[in-house]
């Protein structure tokens, strides 16, 4: 007769464990060890209580007199397998013992009924997190960090986030930062101690650097051992202090939910990375904390132009013959305003890289990508212009704007105005702002020159240029002219596009001609290996905001950038997640032998060993197929943008043509 005040619960059958074994299984979620010995079966705690060995992957082994005691892998403690008592001289350490029936073959382990939940300090604070807008979480569960692991799954379980769960924690910080880039909201990304939250930083560098806010959720060894060395036991407030604008250790008495609040309004307000530190042991503490919410802690986002600014930008637009708007990634949220102000001027609008999409290159006003990755379209214009009106830009050394012209600067940090150089009037002010003041007065001067006409005639010059690129083709591979230009054609206008690093990037900021999509990148750190990882933040996004619903996902790579975060592409199947990777294929870091060229170094270990990356990809369960000529490539990019999930395009290119 079996207990009936018990919860029977089977962990497998008879044949799974032969005589004389032991084993790990899980009853719920309780972690036992179940033995067979001398014909009977037994189960205890698994948990050894020396240092948590796991006795499940121990031995039977048999006394002096014939006992048989269950011997712990890790430093040799034993356990009588029915009573769970040791033998002796170890401290009063005996382990919990489990009721064990067997029927027709099936091994049955009674538990007592399930109780309740007892909520904890992390439940509270991914409650707050939950209430201060915390969406999604990429990251990776692990040993130190599998409380705070198991209060974000009930907030999974209960609709309220969302979890990837990647191959490597550079990964998830990339996605989280890419997602950040995107909706103006953070992502958390989740790692252990040690390795795992040192694999973050480089991710959490590229979301400083190109200001876009991110949660770091990082485990850490109990608070006990900080300090004298213990396994994974690194100083990780200290790893973060650099690369977050707020770092801090989550201990037992701590304001728990306050700290979380801080972190997200941190990350938010500042545009920047907040990190919170988990030690193991604090984050199963019990806790009655009510959740804290956002009420009462932010405020509008608006910052007007002074009118005596709004009077002097005026004054200089009016006395301008030929004025251009220069746009950074920072003036997004006020394209509309932007174009708005273009068409009154008549002025061209050209973008920074980072600004690439902001404004469709099939505009009128529209006039390409200025610096390194641009076109003479906007190089053209910025010689001519006798008015720069650089609005949301940083003046990057790669976007290279010209100090000696007149320049007009409006930025909402006031440190970004003038930054390495003087300009004629720095405006400190919202960009939307600062349009919807000016609009109702701006006119566009009686001598301006029409620069449309110019515009029109330039766009047409390059594209001629392009064309006749494409007789520069031969056997080494696809012209990156080529490649793009069926993007061009083929890429839906709403797309999300995430590029890499190198010579593809660059070759994407010239010819690919956008008509709306929105272009991630990793603008000032320039990390390669960005692309896919960041693919996967923007499908994120697509999934936790309306406005990016059923939007398709590209990701644009290297065979070098590809290659960093090449498992990604199983999380990819994993998760079902529509993105299409373009990837071109030169085995070669090219942008690395053309730099050392450049530099009359001899080129030097810039050459790859590849695998087929389609042959790879149709393995990992996606989409994947080859292209090695032009006539192929408009019909194979057709067919994995139709694909619904991941799929990957390889194109066989020439390093040399970009």
């Amino acid at each position: 007769m079996t207990d009936e005040t018990l919860d029977w619960i089977s962990v497998g059958r008879v044949e799974d464990l032969p005589e004389g074994r032991v084993k790990t299984v899980t009853a719920r979620t309780t972690s036992l060890c179940l033995s067979h010995f001398d014909g009977q079966w037994a189960a205890m705690d698994n948990r050894c209580p020396h240092q948590g060995g796991p006795l499940g992957e121990g031995t039977i082994e048999k006394g002096v007199e014939g006992q048989c005691w269950i011997r712990c892998p890790w430093h040799g403690w034993d356990f009588d397998p029915l009573t769970g008592a040791p033998p002796g001289g170890h401290e009063d350490t005996g382990q919990k013992t489990y009721p064990v029936d067997v029927r027709d073959g099936e091994i049955f382990v009674g538990l007592d009924s399930e109780p309740e939940h007892e909520r904890t300090v992390t439940d509270a604070m991914a409650e707050t997190m939950v209430n201060w807008g915390l969406k999604r979480v990429f990251g990776m569960v692990g040993h130190s960090n599998l409380g705070l692991a198991d209060a974000i799954r009930r907030r999974v379980a209960d609709g309220e986030m969302a979890y990837v769960g990647i191959r490597h924690e550079g990964a998830a910080a990339f996605a989280a930062s890419a997602y950040g880039k995107l909706t103006g909201k953070p992502a958390a990304c989740l790692a252990i101690a040690g390795p795992g939250a040192t694999n973050l930083l480089t991710g959490m560098w590229d979301a400083k650097v190109d200001r876009a806010p991110v949660l770091a959720l990082t485990g850490q060894v109990q608070t006990q051992v900080f300090g004298p060395g213990a396994f994974q036991d690194i100083d990780l407030k200290s790893a973060f202090e650099a690369v977050s604008r707020f770092s801090q250790p989550v201990l037992p008495s701590s304001n728990h939910t306050e700290l979380v609040s801080l972190a997200m309004k941190t990350a938010l307000v500042e545009r920047d990375v907040a990190n919170l530190i988990f030690p193991d042991d604090v984050q199963t503490i019990p806790s009655d904390a009510e959740a804290a919410t956002p009420e009462g802690r932010l405020s509008g986002p608006i910052v007007k132009p002074s009118d005596a600014d709004v009077d002097a930008a005026l004054d200089l637009i009016a006395n301008a013959k030929r004025p251009m708007i220069i746009i950074g990634h920072g003036a997004w949220e006020a394209r509309d305003q932007i174009i708005a102000l273009a068409e009154v001027l008549g002025a061209p609008v050209v973008t920074t890289f980072k600004g690439k999409g902001l404004i469709p290159d099939s505009h009128p006003n529209a006039a390409g990508v200025l610096g390194r990755s641009g076109t003479p379209i906007a190089s053209w214009f910025m010689n001519e212009c006798d008015l720069q009106i650089v609005l949301g830009a940083s003046f990057s050394n790669h976007t290279g704007i010209e100090k000696s012209k007149p320049t007009i600067q409006v930025d909402f940090e006031r440190m970004q105005l003038g930054k390495f150089h003087p300009v004629t009037l720095p405006v400190w002010g919202e960009i939307g702002a600062f349009c919807d003041a000016i609009a109702p007065r701006v006119t566009r001067p009686a001598d301006a020159e029409d620069q449309l006409s110019d515009l029109a005639e330039r766009w047409q010059m390059w594209r001629d240029e392009k064309k006749n690129r494409l007789k520069e083709e031969g056997a080494k591979g696809v012209h990156s002219v080529a490649i793009f230009d069926a993007l061009s054609k083929l890429v839906p206008d709403d797309a999300l596009i995430a590029v890499d690093v190198g010579n593809n990037t660059y070759s994407f900021g010239r010819y690919f001609e956008t008509k709306g999509q929105r272009v991630m990148m990793s603008g000032y750190l320039g990390s390669i290996g960005f692309s896919l990882p960041a693919a996967m933040g923007a499908w994120a996004a697509t999934q936790d905001f309306e406005e990016f619903r059923g939007r398709k996902v590209i990701s644009i790579s290297g065979d070098g950038g590809f290659g960093q975060y090449a498992m990604e592409l199983t999380t990819a199947v994993k998760y079902g997640m529509d993105i299409t990777h373009i990837l071109l294929h030169n085995d070669e870091l090219g942008k690395i032998s053309k730099e050392q060229r450049a530099g009359e170094w001899p080129v030097w270990e810039t050459s790859l060993v590849n695998p087929s990356f389609a042959a790879f990809a149709r393995l990992c369960g996606a989409h994947g197929t080859k292209v090695t000529e032009r006539a192929d490539l408009e019909s194979a990019i057709a067919e994995a943008l139709s694909v619904d999930g991941p799929a990957l395009v390889e194109v066989m290119s020439d390093a040399e043509l970009v």
